[in-house]
């Protein structure tokens, strides 16, 4: 039903670059790097010292006044031979007292592009949305909703992504960086080491991750709490994929189609202008109750069918003859290119309600991309290589993989994978009474759907205050910081996890 988490490439969205490049000054006293071999046993170029410029944005009436730096962090193995380059963008402003929040995107084989230019980091670029093109210029400007006011931000790019590279070859690669608890493990020291090399280690600390980025999350903020003894005060996942193992075995367990029936709906109310929290709310207890019930009744009771397909109709607006068919079990895809069929598009897994036109209209199944998948590469990449070379004036002329699916195909899908992050959420907030934990979704988004979070809270212990993980949803898919308001509802969110008046 389900794609397994090798090919669950991320689609968080983000698109900004500045419009105006002011001077900007290298870093000298960083030395240069020694030429390295690459996986395929050429030398690369040393990557250039880290390169500052200033810049600033209007948000809210507020002009904010910052420093962008791009630069890179070696990754050593326990021999202390260098392994790897990560190539970081930070924002941070004056003053004393701000905390740091660590941005981190998913795939695996994702850059932070997409929380970078898109949700969260000083300037964005429209992508993601119904509409947005690729071949669009990919202008940066202001962010609206940008955290940057309240915490200075640092985005990493795990190896493979963005310019940041092994110094091994694939298979040494897939052993180091492209496997679960490495790539948890290397990408906690890049934290601890930027904390350090900047003097940040008595900041308030904050972790940001989108899709599978949200599930490093947990898995980061534990392994730093027990074993690099730094602990986060907040942690917000955006979309997260925290438990990969709740999408299998959808011909027994009814969890599968619970955890995406919702968003089906909630796509259906939005494109009847009535999609809201009260008018979902009776859906996902209907989720919860009868629709689980009646799924598990199967053929001992086949007026528990009939009804199933009666109320999944009414909540979805499909076509009777296709629910029927299904039993009540909506498989994603095959809705996607149903819901669409008579326009001959098709929508996307990462908001269902965002298309685009199916090119084998006729054959049995989908054939392209995804809609959305598709169409942002091209801007992302544009933007961020022009902002990193031109404007902050990092110059390299390696490729940039805003989205790389030749490091999805070398991730080694393990058994620890498949467990996700649920456990490591639940310890990591045991560990700490105060941290806090914000659980952010889009209604319309099939790839993470809101459902799988709703449950994992709910069953999460108390721990003292229930108030202390919290999911939130908003209008929208995987991306639904696209859409303005609820980017602004994410935001207002946020300072309250903060702490922000």
């Amino acid at each position: 039903m389900h794609k397994s988490l090798r090919s669950v490439l991320l689609a968080a969205f983000v698109l900004a670059v500045a419009n105006a490049a002011p001077a900007f000054a290298v870093d000298t006293h960083k030395p240069a790097a020694p030429e390295s071999a690459g996986s395929d046993g050429f030398q690369l170029p040393p990557l250039p010292a880290d390169a500052h410029v200033t810049q600033s944005a209007t948000v809210d009436g507020r002009t904010l006044k910052y420093t962008v730096t791009v630069g890179s962090l070696p990754v050593r193995d326990d021999k202390g031979k260098t392994t790897g380059e990560v190539v970081f963008t930070a924002y941070t402003m004056a003053g004393r007292d701000r905390p740091v929040t660590f941005a981190l995107n998913g795939g695996p084989g994702a850059s932070s592009v997409y929380l970078n230019l898109g949700a969260i980091g000083p300037k964005r670029v429209n992508f993601g949305a119904e509409g947005d093109n690729p071949s669009d210029p990919a202008t940066l400007h202001d962010n609206p909703g940008t955290w940057l006011g309240f915490t200075d931000l640092v985005f990493i790019d795990p190896v493979g992504t963005g310019y940041s590279r092994a110094l091994v070859d694939d298979k040494e690669a897939t052993k180091q960086f492209y496997s679960t608890d490495s790539d948890i493990q290397y990408l906690s020291r890049i934290v601890y080491d930027w904390l350090v090399k900047n003097g940040r280690m008595a900041s308030r600390k904050y972790l940001v991750g989108e899709s599978y980025g949200g599930f490093r999350g947990p898995r980061i903020t534990e392994y730093l709490q027990t074993r690099l003894g730094v602990a986060m005060n907040g942690v917000v996942l955006l979309s997260p994929y925290l438990d990969p193992a709740a999408f299998e075995d959808g011909n027994v367990s009814p969890l599968p189609w619970m955890l995406t029936l919702p968003s089906i709906a909630a796509a259906h109310l939005e494109r009847e202008h009535k999609l809201s929290a009260a008018a979902m709310a009776p859906i996902i207890e209907y989720t919860r109750g009868e629709y689980a019930s009646d799924l598990m009744r199967g053929r001992a009771d086949p007026q528990a069918t009939e009804r199933v397909v009666k109320k999944v109709t009414e909540l979805t607006g499909l076509d009777p003859l296709f629910v029927k068919r299904s039993g009540g079990r909506i498989e994603t895809q095959a809705y996607l290119r149903e819901v669409y069929r008579a326009e001959g598009k098709l929508g996307s897994r990462y908001d269902s309600n965002v298309t685009a036109w199916d090119p084998f209209p006729y054959a049995p199944h989908q054939q392209s991309g995804d809609p959305i998948l598709n169409g942002i590469i091209a801007p992302t990449t544009t933007a961020m290589v022009d902002f990193v070379t031109r404007v902050v004036g990092w110059k390299y002329d390696g490729r940039y993989n805003a989205l790389s699916y030749e490091v999805n195909k070398l991730w080694h899908e393990d058994k620890d994978a498949n467990k996700g992050s649920v456990s490591q959420l639940r310890e990591a907030v045991a560990n700490d009474p105060g941290l806090r934990v914000l659980i952010t979704h889009g209604w319309d988004d099939l790839s993470c759907p809101f459902m799988a979070s709703v449950l994992i809270v709910d069953q999460m212990p108390a721990m003292g205050d229930p108030t202390r993980v919290r999911v939130k949803n908003y209008p929208g898919g995987h991306m639904f910081y696209a859409r303005p308001d609820s980017q602004a509802a994410l935001t207002a969110d946020v300072k309250a996890l903060y702490g922000v008046k």
